[in-house]
């Protein structure tokens, strides 16, 4: 059986790695540390505590972040953008499961001595994935404020170098830079870099990115969260996905999430209630949050710029073209609803959903769909 290190030899391995000027492997070995160490709880606790506190007194980016953000030396552009209080301009809305993920990997964050007692670390890696406007951007904005980290965000266009073996240089600087500060990094577009090796049309660079990638992932640091994002996970190498210790799908909204999202858009108490509200979501189930919000913002300016209540250009968020993914169901819904409730006549109604005015009339009359 083996013997334990002494303290003295583990202070002595300790200042070794110190010097090494590793940050990350200092709190690896204290962590380590402070597990082993339960006939001693004083230590250990003590252990636990300077690990939780430490991070954020002495991270760089508390000291100066213009100077410290890694820059590409061709054209001294900064590889990240850098969000110290992330700006969320009303609380996202999700699904129940993407709600419990988000909370579980800020609870992880917030209690994290309760973790580390048990031998555990909280959560290092994650990957969102889901189609383009879901809140992916959003969700790591979000996590990143409730656990009071900086966000930075790999800015991919910069990484991305005209010469051949910059790029990978590029993509290290840019990781080992994020291992040595307690932030949440967002890997956004995460397909343009780690994309599948087995694709014959990419170059050779791309591919050694991904093993660029793969090395830093397994090295990845506790003190610190990694999110990836991704409109095409199908693109991703195999290899990528077994790295991340979650995956969180992010879907399109269903009516009820639609509603309640336009209820965070609308300023008028009666619209956020009213009949309106009902028709849009049904409408929008299935759109991005992205296009709710853009469609309603172009009905706010042009009832600002005719100087009319909102409620008068909702019409024209309504139209064939903007029904056409919805099935014919629930098509025949939102006429009968714009009609039946009294907001458009029944030919309006026709209008702007290209229902036939037989089946509204039925519907609305109550003797079923005879369109």
């Amino acid at each position: 059986m083996a013997q334990k290190n002494t303290i003295e030899e583990e202070f002595v391995h300790l200042a070794r790695v110190a010097l090494s000027e590793r940050t990350q492997d200092v709190q690896m070995l204290l962590q380590r540390v402070a597990k082993r160490r339960t006939t001693d709880r004083k230590l250990a606790e003590s252990l636990i505590e300077l690990l939780r506190e430490n991070p954020t007194r002495s991270t760089p980016l508390r000291r100066d972040i213009s100077a410290a953000v890694p820059t590409d030396s061709d054209t001294r552009t900064h590889l990240l953008r850098f969000e110290e209080t992330p700006h969320i301009p009303f609380e996202p809305v999700y699904s129940e499961g993407v709600r419990v993920a988000l909370d579980r990997l800020v609870e992880e964050r917030r209690r994290v001595e309760a973790l580390m007692r048990a031998g555990l670390e909280p959560t290092r890696t994650v990957l969102f994935t889901g189609p383009p406007g879901v809140g992916k951007t959003l969700g790591s904005r979000w996590v990143a404020r409730s656990i009071g980290c900086p966000l930075l965000i790999l800015d991919l266009s910069a990484v991305m170098s005209s010469y051949l073996g910059r790029t990978g240089t590029n993509l290290r600087q840019v990781l080992e830079y994020a291992k040595s500060c307690n932030c949440v990094l967002l890997l956004d577009e995460l397909d343009a870099i780690a994309k599948r090796r087995d694709d014959s049309a990419e170059i050779g660079e791309l591919k050694r990115l991904v093993t660029v990638l793969l090395q830093q992932l397994d090295d990845w640091p506790s003190s610190g969260l990694l999110v990836a994002a991704t409109n095409h996970a199908d693109l991703l190498d195999p290899a990528v996905w077994r790295r991340f210790e979650q995956q969180v799908r992010f879907d399109l909204p269903e009516a009820e999430a639609a509603r309640t999202f336009l209820g965070k858009l609308f300023e008028n108490p009666a619209l956020k209630t009213g009949k309106w509200l009902d028709i849009l979501s049904v409408a929008f189930a299935g759109r991005s949050y992205s296009d709710i919000e853009r469609e309603v913002t172009l009905a706010k300016r042009a009832a600002a710029l005719d100087g009319q209540p909102l409620d008068q250009h909702l019409p024209s968020l309504i139209s064939p073209e903007r029904l056409s993914h919805l099935p014919r169901q629930q098509r025949i819904a939102v006429a009968a609803q714009l009609a039946g409730s009294g907001l458009v006549s029944q030919r309006r109604a026709q209008e702007i959903t290209g229902v036939a005015r037989d089946t509204i009339r039925n519907r609305t009359e109550g003797r079923g769909d005879k369109g």
